[in-house]
């Protein structure tokens, strides 16, 4: 008697456990999978950074040509993003996904291919639909299927997986050039080595397509669409129980079976767009307007203008690109317990700091014969410390913490689509900063640059304290 109670005890508690571990790991399993397109994000952001001079050369591009050829890819981005929340919400997450690999292979190919700056800019359009249309789908899967109590970290694997694409993007640069001894120059079968760099997409392109077919739909996009069924078997399979209870709460928040709609964004009854979806988009401009992008889309280009030889300067983006993936192991540590207001705070005084530092270094720096910044070699390790400083105060806070925020504060009904408003907004604003900085550094230099870099920072702090609702611990279907 005793021995069977104990066998009983030991079933009623340990298969429970496995049971939630078995969920657990299935639930970070198709996180990650979802994650591989902000892996692609990443990548294909970071890959026109080694390129962005043969691109000229190659071209016979102008500053503002150059400055196009780069930023292109951020007007499709603002499309793909835009639309991919009310597709996604008509046809689902996953078909979108789908969808979205197989532009992102075409876009890598063809960008390898172009012979000229129109058909070039072509495929980066085209390629910046599935970069927009990641932006927004895969924050908003994940915090669809995580855990309240896991939603932090897992969302926070949108900006690692973009992190980590952005490293391998700087890497795969670095070594290809390296080998062809320059961007330029030939690689293999007589193809010049920028070409290779953007053909290298195409591995993580194919293995995103593959892995979206063994995921399953959004339970929460389900209960929409009123398919009750297939969306408890999916709840059974990524939580320990309670489907009955996680879809009646689902279909409270839904306010019934009513299909959403743009008109959603605005206050019954006026013309005014709800605070909330202000603040999504207030977040994804000064994530854009404190200068990041820059750092990770002309890195090569700001360092060898600060005084690094192109090689230097590649491996700089490579040293930046690992500083970067640290920094958003630590948010991953730190989100769900310290908080996402907490982390953002930490991170706009730190960037103004660091920004501020850049400035200085920038705008008391001399000029070379050729007109040229030159750095001393102690004011120009000053410098390196403090734009790594900058990029760790960024992936620590708003480089992560945006897409959480923007994955989760939305309440059911609103998602998908106000998270295409935020993320359009975002890509616009990368399109601006992205499209200014070659004009503005042929003007007024880095330094002028930078001071406006540093003033965002200086007002996202502001922002932070007055507009941040802490979302921690909060359930999606109580926000």
């Amino acid at each position: 008697m005793s021995r069977s109670t104990t066998s009983n005890d030991y079933k009623k508690h340990h298969l429970g456990d496995d049971n939630e571990t078995t969920s657990i790991l299935f639930v970070v399993f198709i996180s990650a999978v979802a994650a591989i397109g902000g892996f692609l994000f990443g990548f294909d952001s970071g890959v026109i950074n080694g390129t962005v001079t043969a691109l000229g050369n190659t071209f016979n591009a102008n500053d503002i040509s150059t400055g196009f050829n780069v930023a292109s890819v951020l007007l499709g981005c603002a499309l793909g993003a835009l639309a991919a929340g009310p597709l996604s919400d008509h046809f689902g997450r996953r078909p979108i996904m789908i969808i979205t690999a197989i532009i992102f292979a075409i876009s890598a190919f063809g960008s390898g291919v172009s012979d000229s700056s129109a058909e070039f800019i072509f495929y980066r359009l085209f390629g910046g639909l599935g970069i927009g249309a990641a932006s927004v789908l895969a924050p908003a899967y994940i915090a669809e299927v995580a855990p309240a109590a896991l939603r932090g970290r897992l969302a926070t694997l949108q900006q690692l997986a973009i992190v980590l694409g952005l490293f391998a993007a700087f890497l795969s640069n670095y070594i290809i050039a390296s080998l062809a001894g320059g961007a330029e120059a030939i690689l293999m079968l007589d193809i010049a080595a920028w070409r290779w760099m953007f053909w290298v997409e195409l591995i993580p392109s194919i293995l995103f397509l593959v892995g979206v077919l063994f995921i399953p739909e959004s339970p929460r996009y389900l209960v929409a669409q009123g398919q009750t069924e297939k969306a408890k078997a999916v709840f059974k399979r990524i939580s320990s129980g309670n489907e009955n209870e996680q879809i009646k709460a689902v279909k409270e928040s839904l306010h019934g079976d009513q299909k959403t709609s743009i008109r959603d964004l605005f206050i019954s009854g006026t013309a005014k767009i709800h605070p909330i979806v202000w603040v999504g988009i207030a977040l994804s401009v000064f994530q854009q307007f404190v200068g990041i992008n820059v750092v990770f889309y002309y890195g090569s280009q700001l360092w060898q203008a600060a005084g690094f030889d192109e090689s230097q300067s590649l491996f700089i983006n490579v040293l930046i690109g690992s500083i970067n993936i640290i920094s958003t192991f630590i948010a991953i540590a730190l989100v769900d317990k310290i908080g996402r207001k907490p982390l953002l705070l930490i991170g706009s005084i730190g960037m103004f700091i660091s920004l501020g530092a850049l400035t200085y270094v920038f705008g008391t720096a001399g000029l070379d014969e050729a007109g040229k910044l030159a750095l001393t070699s102690s004011m120009g390790t000053f410098a390196l410390v403090m734009a790594n400083l900058f990029v760790v105060f960024f992936g620590l806070s708003w480089g992560p913490i945006v897409w959480v925020l923007l994955g989760e504060m939305f309440n059911n009904r609103i998602r998908g689509t106000a998270l295409a408003v935020a993320a359009s907004a975002q890509w616009i604003a990368n399109f601006a900063i992205t499209m200014s900085f070659p004009i503005i550094l042929g003007s007024v230099g880095l330094a002028g640059a930078y001071g406006l870099y540093t003033f965002s920072a200086f007002l996202s702090i502001f922002f932070v304290i007055k507009y941040i609702k802490e979302t921690r611990g909060v359930s999606i279907e109580d926000m």
